[in-house]
């Protein structure tokens, strides 16, 4: 500790000059003293060279000791240094008074020297353990920040290894329908229309892939933008509903539809993206309800003014449901309720999170109400401009 920018700093407050000589005798030896007599520059001083303690006199003309240790515990960068009162006092009020502003210690006149140094040891004591503690709480927060990140960087490759193996698996499905259907076609004359509405199928199962990934490319690189531009509203939407029909149908399941009719005809938004986020819905609600199920689809005028209309859709089925554990990640992208190849249902998991960006990029918003084996409903909201 003999070097001076090791040693530890000394701020010494008091009118007193004998006081300030007595105790910059002491201290000199072991610790760098810093003298100050105007007790009223006390925090300009603390600030300027930041002590590892100060010693504060409790009678001083300017400023009293209690007046002058308020100031600096209301200063931000001075708040911290402890403050160890000198006082020639023999009063209990005063002592609590000053122990209730934030003082450490005490240090009584006349001075002795062996207990002015032990009280300062003290306290140096003190800062070094409670640093070592701080330092210690860093570390540990540190070891649970790495260990949280670690296992965050696991989970995401887990998640991403499963989206490109349930990628390749939802690719090659309806390629390889495409390929036997076209076989049979030229083989079997009389089954080409049975192989053309098969191909027809899997052909637009592919293409949705395909735009759904280029979406979310997209939407990463923040390159997707929405278009607005006016369309036929409740044209697009029987188009959807007879789109889902076509699917509904192939496993004898029906389709309940009721669109409001004081939605304007025609507004103005992007229809491509409203389209996918409907059809994507039905499409769920058709994958995820058994042979003969029913499926609702709603669509009502919540909101408007002069100038926009504020919609709401409802997509409801007698489905498989989902639990409430499994809803945390639904709208996450690449998650699923089962990621695995040999789950019964297909899909990559992005159309539920893709949905939801969009849907917030029509400021917006969507959600699911369900229950395991009860089915389940999703709605969700958006704001379209009204054509003139």
């Amino acid at each position: 500790m003999n070097d001076a920018k090791t040693k530890r700093s000394i701020l010494v407050v008091d009118d007193e000059k004998a006081n300030i000589i007595a105790l910059t005798s002491i201290l000199s030896s072991q610790y760098r003293v810093l003298a100050l007599r105007d007790s009223r520059d006390t925090v300009k001083a603390a600030e300027d060279n930041m002590p590892d303690i100060i010693l504060l006199d409790i009678l001083m003309p300017e400023m009293d000791g209690f007046e002058v240790i308020t100031a600096l515990k209301s200063n931000d960068k001075t708040r911290f240094i402890p403050v160890i009162f000198i006082t020639g006092l023999d009063n209990i009020e005063a002592e609590e008074k000053g122990l209730m502003l934030g003082a450490v210690d005490y240090i009584t006149k006349p001075f002795h020297a062996a207990i002015v140094l032990l009280r300062i040891k003290n306290q140096v004591k003190i800062m070094e353990r409670d640093s070592i503690e701080h330092d210690l709480n860093e570390v540990l927060l540190l070891k649970e920040e790495l260990i949280a990140a670690k296992e965050q960087a696991e989970q995401s490759n887990r998640v991403k290894s499963e989206f490109l193996s349930r990628m390749s698996h939802e690719m090659l499905t309806p390629m390889n329908a495409i390929i036997g259907m076209v076989q049979i076609a030229r083989m079997y004359p009389d089954r080409q229309k049975e192989s053309f509405d098969d191909i027809d199928h899997s052909s637009r199962q592919l293409l949705t892939l395909i735009n759904n990934v280029l979406d979310v490319s997209g939407m990463e690189y923040g390159t997707m933008r929405l278009v607005h531009e006016e369309f036929p509203f409740k044209s697009m939407i029987r188009t959807v509903l007879n789109e889902a029909m076509r699917y509904a149908n192939m496993k004898d399941q029906k389709i309940n539809s009721n669109v409001d009719p004081m939605i304007p005809e025609d507004l103005i938004g992007d229809e491509k993206m409203l389209y996918k986020v409907t059809s994507n819905l039905l499409a769920n609600a058709i994958k995820y309800s058994p042979d003969n199920g029913e499926i609702k689809f709603e669509a009502r005028l919540i909101d408007e003014d002069k100038n926009s209309a504020t919609l709401k859709f409802v997509v409801s089925d007698n489905g498989i449901g989902i639990s409430k554990e499994q809803q945390k990640t639904l709208f996450t992208f690449f998650e699923q309720v089962d990621g695995s190849n040999t789950r019964k249902q297909g899909g990559i998991g992005i159309g539920l999170a893709l949905s939801k960006r969009i849907i917030e990029m029509m400021h917006g918003s969507i959600w699911v109400e369900s229950e395991l084996g009860k089915g389940a409903k999703f709605t969700f909201t958006c704001t379209l401009q009204k054509a003139f």
